[in-house]
């Protein structure tokens, strides 16, 4: 599997990475581009505004209960989920979430592939 810094490279699929509290943290120019979020405005948000609303308490418990655990059982698995725009549009996405260590603190990765 391929490092986080070797992901950053990715150029022709959405990006984004949340530190362990779930604050943006860092995005792709492709994630710009089809999420419509200037880097500025997303760095620093939470990433539940790119969640559905109706899927906010089920992300905190899974971010959570990882976070005690450091067991998943969505990591590393492609899910068909649904991303939202700055517009507020849904886009239907494949996601590949995936957690890193760095200086002994989790950070979070999501490729989100649009369908």
């Amino acid at each position: 599997m391929k490092t986080f810094s070797e992901m950053k490279l990715e150029i022709d699929v959405p990006i984004v990475i949340a530190d362990r509290q779930g604050f943006v943290i860092y995005v792709n120019d492709c994630f710009t581009s089809v999420f419509g979020w200037s880097i500025t405005e997303i760095h620093g948000q939470m990433i539940t505004v790119i969640i559905p609303d109706g899927f906010h308490a089920p992300h905190h418990l899974g971010f959570s209960r990882f976070l005690t655990t450091e067991k998943s059982t969505i990591l590393n698995h492609p899910l068909r989920l649904v991303g939202i725009t700055k517009d507020g549009r849904e886009i239907e996405a494949e996601h590949l979430i995936m957690a890193e260590k760095h200086q002994g603190e989790w950070i979070f990765m999501a490729m989100v592939r649009p369908l």
